[in-house]
């Protein structure tokens, strides 16, 4: 046996992270294990592999499964909330205001569902976490503070009757995540691409239609065939 192979055979030694953040490196690692394997992929031991430390040396930041899971799935709703915050802020400014807050508004929408098409691990395990903390306020969610100024655009520009904006969030919220679910992991996992499109444009516009309630909400139809309320 070559000296490579008697180190190979070592087992790691416990002492200080060489990178010096051990708990972030699990957490990463974690992540990473959720991407692929959703929720259920996420165990201490797991992760201590992946890092390449002993189980023992990531229980001293993890005293169990559960205290791992919760810090991934805030971690999964946080790369959520990027990626719905960073589509908001494509959109350019646009010459009728009202256009752009509804556009603005259909791609967060839009980008929620493709998020969750495109990263089904961590968007499983984003909302996991409600397993655990069943008593989180739902507005101390990033995703929920998104929504709310996504809204108040459109109440703004008169879009949407201010009488109808209260709990408006859960509304939009719920139609985007239902849809998104039925694609993960329902009956939507394996239509065509002609077909997932159509849900897509249909279910936000759907949205739309509904909170067109306010002043300037008719006669206005989107040239975007992606956010079209006529779809």
């Amino acid at each position: 046996m070559t000296s490579s192979d008697d180190a190979a055979q070592r087992p790691v030694r416990e002492g200080p992270y060489h990178h010096g953040d051990l708990r972030n490196a699990l957490v990463q690692a974690s992540a990473q294990l959720a991407e692929i394997g959703g929720p259920t992929a996420v165990t201490v031991r797991a992760a201590a592999r992946a890092v390449g430390v002993t189980a023992t040396a990531a229980y001293r930041h993890f005293t169990n499964h559960e205290e791992l899971l919760t810090a991934v799935c805030e971690q999964a709703v946080q790369a959520l909330f990027e990626a719905l915050s960073s589509a908001m802020e494509s959109v350019p400014p646009q010459a009728d205001p009202t256009a752009t807050a509804i556009a603005r508004l259909a791609t967060a929408g839009r980008a929620y569902i493709e998020y969750a098409d495109r990263e089904r691990g961590l968007f499983r395990t984003a909302f996991c976490i409600g397993e655990i903390d069943v008593e989180k306020d739902v507005r101390q969610d990033p995703i929920f503070a998104l929504l709310a100024t996504g809204l108040d655009g459109l109440v703004a520009v008169g879009f949407m009757d201010p009488r109808q904006r209260p709990g408006a969030e859960f509304t939009g919220w719920a139609a985007v995540h239902g849809l998104a679910g039925l694609i993960v992991d329902g009956p939507l996992a394996d239509v065509s691409d002609i077909e997932r499109e159509a849900a897509i444009r249909h279910a936000v516009a759907t949205v739309l239609r509904g909170f067109a309630t306010g002043p300037h909400a008719e006669p206005y139809r989107s040239t975007d065939p992606h956010i079209a309320l006529d779809a």
